[in-house]
């Protein structure tokens, strides 16, 4: 189900009672959605064009200073607390979602914001390991939160890159900046067609007449955050090879499909597999724009299905029940097209539906999927919503 502003409201007044009976203070409260992509994976990280949307699932936070330096988080998903030092929030990854919280307090206390001791309770709807997001989610209601409870304003999208600094330093994933940007400039019923180089963006109306139907695998496999990082890598040395002969290039943003396919010879096999998706897809989002901007939904969709189709041979970021999602999906009326989203090897997928078909869509995939792989999907029927605010 899709939450609605009632719902939002309703989270919001049961999370103030839940910190006043924790904490004896009526908080301020914020929060931050997840989001899905509509096209453009893997390109935010070589200085590419992506195309998110921020739904209607968020990390919500409820916050108020403390006397003293220290931050008292609590996060609900998880029944647990911790207590950190702000002066003393240097250490690397721990695996562990304080993780975010440090690395956030800890870039920002780098950037000069004085901050204060503050207690935070943390709510999440963003599902965890689905590839939605929750991650920036996390970390941009918290740079509000704390910011909040310092009285530090800092420019919005000085919080962003401040946030995508905190994920590379103290969680260890070498994530793009479109996650970030989206949980905070998201607007309700657009996407937003990035260029994470310069982060121009254009606004994109999405019909009220589709949904974003997302399908949660239920599978994430344990080596995705390394082998994340190493398609990173490979397109790094992609751009180092193709330097011979593009001197000036700076990211695989600046390479055509037509130069890619002259120069590849000075590419291993794998590490051109790796540059012909994310040449190919910085084309195809360019694209996706147009025919989204015109409403040509079905020109759309088959462009999501071309996405997959290179994410899964070529970025070999795919697997078998993603695989499995989008076929299924390819199967029923009403569906545009369907696409993994999110870093992949298990995660969601992401299916663009006519709004009378939604529901039929979910009733066949999740019958199909579990007579297929004995596991029941998630599914979220989702719109695109607001970005980060105060409540």
């Amino acid at each position: 189900m899709t939450p609605s502003i009632t719902d939002a409201r309703s989270t919001a007044d049961s999370l103030i009672e839940r910190f006043q009976a924790r904490h004896g203070a009526r908080p301020r409260i914020f929060r931050a959605p997840g989001r899905l992509n509509l096209i453009g994976e893997h390109t935010d990280y070589n200085d590419g064009f992506v195309m998110p949307a921020a739904i209607d699932f968020s990390t919500w936070i409820a916050t108020s200073p403390r006397s003293d330096r220290v931050l008292h988080a609590y996060a609900e998903q998880f029944t647990e607390a911790i207590s950190l030092s702000i002066d003393d929030l240097a250490g690397a990854p721990r695996k562990h979602w304080g993780d975010f919280v440090r690395g956030v307090a800890a870039v920002l206390q780098q950037e000069g914001c004085d901050l204060s001791g503050a207690n935070l309770v943390i709510h999440g709807e963003v599902p965890l390991g689905a590839g939605l997001s929750s991650s920036a989610a996390l970390e941009v209601s918290v740079a509000l939160a704390l910011l909040s409870a310092s009285n530090s304003p800092l420019p919005l999208l000085e919080i962003v890159k401040l946030c995508q600094r905190a994920e590379h330093e103290y969680v260890g994933t070498r994530c793009g900046i479109m996650d970030q940007f989206i949980a905070a400039f998201g607007i309700s019923g657009h996407a937003l067609l990035l260029d994470c180089r310069s982060l121009d963006y254009e606004l994109l109306p999405l019909s009220s007449e589709v949904r974003l139907l997302v399908c949660n695998s239920m599978v994430k496999h344990e080596h995705a955050a390394g082998e994340y990082n190493r398609r990173r890598s490979d397109c790094e040395a992609g751009v180092q090879a193709l330097k011979q002969n593009l001197p000036n290039i700076r990211a695989l943003r600046d390479v055509s499909i037509k130069e890619l396919e002259e120069f590849k010879d000075v590419l291993p096999p794998v590490v051109y597999q790796r540059c012909r998706h994310v040449v190919s897809e910085n084309q195809r989002v360019r694209e996706a724009g147009k025919a989204l901007q015109s409403g040509d939904l079905v020109h759309f969709g088959a462009l999501m299905y071309q996405s997959h189709a290179s994410l899964r041979n070529d970025y070999d970021v795919s697997c078998q029940e993603v695989d499995l999602l989008v076929e299924l999906a390819s199967a029923c009326d009403g569906v545009y097209g369907a696409r993994m989203t999110g870093g992949g090897f298990g995660g969601c997928t992401i299916s663009l539906v006519r709004a009378d078909a939604a529901d039929r869509v979910q009733n066949q995939i999740v019958e199909l999927y579990r007579r297929k792989t004995g596991r029941a999907p998630e599914i979220y029927v989702c719109t695109a919503a607001q970005g980060a605010e105060e409540w």
